[in-house]
């Protein structure tokens, strides 16, 4: 029997329900976030059985309506419950369907292979990114096979920038744009962040770097609450700055700004909170912070 069928129950910390994460959640459309919370449990106990996938017979991956059906709720439930998950990068939702639960490993009962069983999740879930992905990488090395003299200048020059340019200082002018723009709005997961930002190729760190700029300008004349935003996290690990390459145009439709909205939007959610719904939010996250006490600086 593999290590990971060993694994079938799930180590929760004493202060699981305090963190940061489960707080926002369950302040979220008043009484429906505690079901936002459940039904996250059960997600986590169902993925264990296939390492954090949540697959059925580990064959078909699982839609809004067969998870009502699972966990007991409305579909409309499950499926801003799947959107507020993706969003605060507690799930990461493939082109193929397949679901992953981000931070499961941290979940599964500690042994001596812990360590080689999180390399081997983040393996796994890199083997199945979507095509899009496979062909940027591919266009990527034909680029770089070409042996024309002005390639081969400017992959030298790319050779020195990165020898002369600090790794965590491009990381840090990363996080500081997304950090900025959500200020007082919600924190921004440093360490995931910075994990997905050292995987990827010099030539990409730049792309995120111009990616971050673009969205952030994009999505602040779209008037939407920066609360809502993709985080630093999300915005790296699903490749999304290849998308942001340049600023997206916004077309107006009478007095509203409309832009295209994502493939994994919920069309037809409504955002019903009110501004005394954010104020408790806020008044939430503070008390959090200070029961949290000092943080590290975002």
């Amino acid at each position: 029997m593999s290590d990971n069928q060993k694994y079938y129950y799930m180590r929760l910390k004493e202060d699981f329900f305090d963190s940061d994460d489960m707080i926002l959640l369950e302040s979220k459309d008043g009484d429906d976030g505690y079901k936002y919370s459940n039904i996250l449990l059960k997600l986590y106990c169902r993925s264990l059985k296939y390492s954090g996938r949540l697959m059925y017979n580990d064959r078909i991956p699982f839609d809004p309506n067969m998870i009502a059906i699972l966990t007991r709720h409305s579909v409309a439930i499950v499926e801003k419950a799947l959107y507020y998950f993706k969003e605060m990068g507690l799930i990461e939702v493939l082109e193929t369907g397949a679901i992953y639960i981000s931070d499961i490993q941290l979940y599964i009962g500690k042994s001596s292979t812990e360590a080689d069983r999180i390399k081997a999740y983040r393996k796994q879930i890199e083997q199945e990114k979507s095509t899009k992905v496979q062909q940027l990488n591919d266009t990527n090395v034909q680029m770089y096979n070409k042996s024309t003299p002005e390639l081969e200048l400017e992959t030298e020059l790319e050779k020195d920038i990165e020898t002369e340019t600090d790794v965590s200082v491009l990381f840090e002018n990363y996080l500081k744009i997304f950090s900025e723009y959500t200020k007082g709005v919600k924190a921004q997961p440093r360490g995931r962040a910075k994990q997905v930002f050292l995987q990827l190729a010099p030539k990409q760190r730049q792309f995120a770097l111009i990616g971050a700029k673009n969205y952030i300008v994009w999505y602040d004349k779209t008037d939407q609450n920066p609360y809502y935003s993709k985080n630093a996290f999300a915005f790296l690990d699903d490749m999304v700055f290849m998308d942001y390459q340049e600023v997206p145009e916004i077309s107006k439709v009478g007095d509203k700004k409309v832009s295209k909205a994502p493939e994994w939007s919920n069309p037809t959610y409504e955002n019903k909170t009110t501004e005394e719904d954010l104020a408790k939010l806020e008044e939430i996250r503070q008390e959090a912070l200070n029961k949290l006490g000092p943080q590290e600086n975002e």
